[in-house]
């Protein structure tokens, strides 16, 4: 359990050290624009909870095998979702891989001094 808190430490403090990047701050920017477009349009056209949109939003977007148990079933829903994915995936993978560099560059603080 230990080793659960120590890696979401320093996952928050990579999080933390990307959002001082331009890049970054901009990809998760085109990120809550990309999740709330789909909360949005899955809200008002699927009929879907708000909580169960956001889940469905974050959880396609991410390459995993997750099941969501969520499938649009209007054309309109099929034809966004299409687009959605395209777009939201590629904004995602570039979002984590930024993450993932900082993570992997992550010093502890007390060895700055020491990178010479």
């Amino acid at each position: 359990m230990i080793s659960f808190f120590l890696t979401a430490l320093r996952l928050l403090k990579a999080i933390g050290k990307a959002l001082s990047r331009p890049a970054f701050k901009s990809l998760l920017f085109t990120l809550f624009v990309i999740l709330l477009s789909g909360t949005l349009f899955y809200t008002s056209v699927e009929g879907w909870g708000v909580l169960d949109t956001i889940y469905f939003g974050v959880v396609s977007l991410i390459p995993s095998s997750v099941e969501t148990g969520l499938t649009p079933v209007t054309n309109a829903g099929k034809i966004f979702t299409m687009m959605y994915l395209v777009v939201g995936v590629g904004v995602m993978v570039s979002m984590l891989g930024m993450i993932a560099k900082e993570v992997i560059d992550f010093k502890p603080e007390q060895n700055k001094g020491n990178d010479k």
